[in-house]
């Protein structure tokens, strides 16, 4: 190795250590921040969320306090942008925690490629579409109908979730399109959570009526996102009826929503929890 060679490979090698150093730093600014928020409103987002949050209402208080931590980790990297509504703190709370909800059992929550979390008053219309959508999911951030989402938590039985369909749709967005955030053991276990669905699926666009909503049937993307509505509001049924489908997609989600812990194998959890210390004192 000549002289200058040496040279480059050491710079280089000192740039990855700074990068390195500035990101430890920057995890540990934001950790205590968010602890200092964790701590400071912990009883109020704990409250809205009791309230109009069924999942995390059934949560231990162990898992409740990692699951609030998940919310306020998410909020911190997403714009909340309100179209024709007035703000309030309970939305951008609401919404992440639909997020946290499906990623529950994941190691990557954040569905990173999307920066800005658009919320409207009620249904709108988008594109040249004919029918006003509750929400969408596009290449420049997820759009959710206020009006539809705190209405479908409050009534949590019948598998109509915006939040949850649409955050659906993110999941499958940063992990098969853009790959921004994508969760490596989520997107190898796809394939047989398909193996699974596509034909129940595929007797449902042949007319055969199953405990999914029929709008399953539209295409394979809608099958997921109404799967997820129904895993999460309806599991009890779901795993009743469709049993294979239910157990693929708990071992999907690495969850399933009729256990007490909710998480099936929490050694895959911990790398995005910033756990040196999120919501706890201590040096």
């Amino acid at each position: 190795m000549t002289v200058d060679a040496a040279y480059m490979t050491g710079f280089f090698l000192l740039g990855l250590l700074l990068v390195f150093l500035v990101y430890r730093l920057f995890i540990r600014v934001q950790t205590e921040k968010n602890n200092r928020v964790y701590e400071a409103r912990h009883d109020d987002f704990d409250s809205l969320l009791s309230r109009y949050n069924p999942y995390y209402r059934s949560l231990s208080n162990t898992d409740r306090r990692r699951f609030l931590q998940r919310v306020l980790l998410f909020m911190e990297a997403k714009k909340f942008e309100y179209i024709d509504i007035e703000p309030d703190e309970s939305m951008p709370l609401l919404i992440s925690a639909a997020a946290v909800q499906l990623t529950f059992g994941l190691e990557h929550f954040r569905l990173d490629y999307f920066r800005t979390i658009h919320i409207l008053k009620d249904k709108y219309r988008f594109g040249l579409y004919n029918m006003p959508f509750e929400g969408h999911v596009c290449e420049d951030g997820i759009y959710l109908s206020w009006t539809h989402f705190i209405r479908e938590f409050t009534d949590y039985s019948d598998g109509q979730n915006v939040g949850l369909h649409e955050m659906a749709h993110a999941l499958t967005y940063v992990n098969f399109t853009v790959h921004d955030g994508r969760d490596n053991s989520f997107h190898s276990r796809f394939t047989e959570f398909s193996a699974v669905a596509r034909p129940i699926f595929e007797r449902m666009q042949g007319g055969e009526r199953t405990l999914l909503d029929p709008y399953a049937a539209t295409n394979y993307q809608e099958f997921w996102a109404v799967c997820i509505e129904t895993f999460f509001e309806r599991p009890t049924s779901f795993k009743r009826q469709l049993p294979e489908l239910y157990y693929s997609l708990c071992t999907l989600l690495n969850q399933d929503p009729l256990t007490p812990y909710k998480v099936l194998d929490s050694s895959i959890i911990s790398a995005e929890d910033v756990g040196d210390g999120l919501g706890q004192t201590g040096s």
